[in-house]
Order: C-alpha cells, then structure tokens, then sequence
C-alpha cells in the first residue's frame, strides 16, 4: 500500500512540474509577443525596431537553453498558424516568416539557446550575460542578413537594411537584458 502511495506522490510532483515548465515556456512566448507590440517602423529599411529581441535574449538568459528554445519554437509556431504575435507592421503569419524580417524571426529559437547555453555555463553574472546577448546577437544577425541578402540579391543591400541602423539599439537590449537576467539569477541564488 505505501509502495502505491509513494508511487502516486511522484507521478503528481512530475505531472506538477510538467504543467509548470509548460506554463514559464508559454508565459515567455507571449512576452515575446507583447515585445513585439513595441515598434518602430523605419522608412529607410524594411525591418522596423522593436523590442522583440530583447525578449528573446532575456528568455535564453533567463530559461536557459532548452526553455528558451522552447519558448521562441512556440512563438514560432504561434505566428504561423495566423496569431498576431509578430510586429504589427508585418502581414503575420507565414508571409511574415517569408518576408524581410523572415530571417531574423526564424532565429530567434537559435538566438535564445546560444545565450542560455552560454549562461547555463558558469557563473551568472552580468558580463556572461552581456556576452551572452552579445553572441546570441551575432546569431540573431547571421541568420537575418543572410535572409534579406537572399531576398534583395545583394549583401551590401542586406547589411544596410539589416545591420547598419540597429546596432546602437542591439547594444542597450544587450546591457539591458544582461542587467535582468544578472540579477534574477542573483535573486533565485539568495532564495536558495
């Protein structure tokens, strides 16, 4: 009788943690969403600014990189299927992964595991994180000038699209998501 017992208390603690891990991936998904929502569309480029980057650096510094994959593959996929969770100024769903921004979108997922990898990997302090988001920047940059570099046939047109006009606001999202993550993690060892 107690083996039964015992054995119904475990199943009950990984069905619990499985509806929480579930809850924090789909909770990071929609903050990915809500980023989004904050937009600057720029008339010289295609692809405006927005705090969708930010969000997907702080989930991989946060979550660490299964998490953070999870999180952004769900967002993915949400956009896909026709929620509106990607920047409004886009025409959502599929043809908003296929458009300019295609590139940048699809490596997110990338982008949240290489900084929760690198995070995962020692000490959680502030200059891991920001080299981190540093990394995860690079990733996040490869994939979407190498999309729009398809796109207009041309890399110089893609860098100056894609690059040029966003690397001072890349580089606040990178200190910013750096400082959070640094200090959550700070917090979650005090609690311990």
């Amino acid at each position: 009788m107690a083996e039964t017992n015992t054995h119904v208390l475990v199943k009950s603690d990984q069905t619990s943690d499985w509806v929480q891990q579930a809850a924090i991936v789909i909770g990071a998904s929609l903050f990915v969403a809500l980023c989004a929502r904050v937009t600057v569309p720029l008339p010289f480029t295609p692809v405006p600014l927005t705090l969708q980057n930010f969000a997907v650096l702080l989930a991989g510094l946060t979550l660490g990189s299964r998490r953070g994959f999870a999180a952004l593959v769900l967002y993915l996929a949400e956009g896909a299927a026709g929620m509106r969770v990607f920047t409004a100024s886009g025409p959502g769903g599929v043809a908003q992964l296929l458009g300019a921004t295609g590139g940048f979108l699809l490596a997110y997922p990338f982008v949240a595991a290489v900084a929760g990898w690198i995070m995962e990997r020692g000490r959680k302090t502030f200059a891991r994180a920001a080299a981190a988001g540093l990394l995860g920047e690079i990733v996040l940059f490869a994939f979407g000038i190498s999309w729009l570099a398809v796109l207009t046939h041309s890399f110089a047109m893609a860098v100056r699209y894609g690059l040029y006009w966003f690397v001072f606001a890349e580089v606040i999202k990178i200190l910013f998501a750096g400082a959070i993550a640094a200090g959550w993690h700070r917090s979650q060892r005090n609690l311990s």
